[in-house]
């Protein structure tokens, strides 16, 4: 293979790889068409390897070309996040730390250990986005966050899982609603109530624990909602349209127009998870890692 194969190679064979069309990936680089395509014939004789399949007017990777794509993408992320850390080191930071989580995380965990944590170490600059849980792998996978809290029973063997925090659930209730603390015996007097749930979108495992809850009860919920935001929970619950469950962790701001009821007494939890991908190089991954290692069990 000859040793001319420069960065600039690799983002033009990645941007046709993305397109799929040379005209489109030469006017998003701004170079021409005729110049793009002599530099990816250049790279295919370079490397001995035929990139795609070229029809009257259909662009097609090959079988090598797929493989390039991907693993390529992968690495020129993981070396502009290097040159990205090495720009940090100079203006004097440590690094930059990546995160998504799920809404619950921001209630309890993000506020008391890593912000706390950011306080201690105020050369680490953290980038916080919140997004569900599906979202969290995509990005965990293609290196965009480096870890994420998620509410995932499964993950991909490529992603560790840590558990951080196991909540109860608790019964969300208009404020107004005639079952309160004092009355309130099994979820199965609230039977003939419309619920409003997060959607299986949310997670699948998480809404297949809630349903359970449903189940050893002895009956199935008539549901007449789904989100992904607890805020809208609330919001119709408060207007009467429904009641919920939802994780203890998520109760602790006290919305108005609301009441919860802990439902201590079942078995079901949910557990929130730290994940990271294992392939992560980040050097500053390590001491979040350790910070949660430290937690009590």
């Amino acid at each position: 293979m000859s040793n001319q194969l420069e960065i600039r190679h690799i983002k033009y064979f990645l941007a046709v790889a993305e397109d799929l069309h040379f005209r489109k990936a030469a006017e998003r680089l701004y170079i021409s068409q005729p110049g793009l395509s002599r530099q990816i014939k250049q790279m295919e004789e370079d490397l001995g390897v035929q990139l795609f399949d070229r029809h009257n007017r259909k662009v097609v990777l090959t079988k090598a070309g797929t493989y390039l794509k991907s693993e390529l993408s992968r690495n020129l992320k993981q070396l502009n996040d290097i040159v990205d850390h090495a720009k940090l080191l100079q203006d004097g930071k440590k690094g930059q730390l990546k995160l998504g989580y799920v809404g619950s995380a921001m209630q309890k965990i993000i506020p008391e250990l890593l912000i706390n944590y950011q306080i201690k170490n105020p050369d680490i600059i953290f980038s916080l986005k919140e997004m569900d849980n599906q979202k969290q792998i995509e990005e965990l996978l293609n290196f965009n966050i480096d870890f994420g809290f998620v509410r995932l029973e499964e993950v991909p063997k490529t992603i560790n899982k840590l558990c951080v925090l196991s909540d109860t659930f608790c019964l969300v209730l208009p404020e107004n609603h005639a079952i309160n603390l004092n009355t309130f015996k099994s979820i199965s007097q609230l039977k003939n109530e419309s619920f409003i749930l997060f959607d299986p979108e949310y997670s699948k495992s998480y809404y297949n624990k809630v349903l359970d809850i449903f189940h050893e009860s002895g009956f199935s919920p008539i549901i007449s909602h789904l989100t992904i935001h607890a805020s809208s929970i609330y919001k119709l619950v408060e207007n009467n349209f429904g009641v919920s469950i939802v994780p203890k962790s998520l109760t602790l701001n006290n919305p108005d127009g609301v009441k919860f009821i802990e439902l201590n007494s079942i078995s079901q939890r949910t557990d929130l998870s730290l994940v990271w991908n294992k392939m992560n190089r980040n050097p500053l991954l390590t001491g979040v890692l350790n910070l949660f290692d430290a937690l009590p069990n």
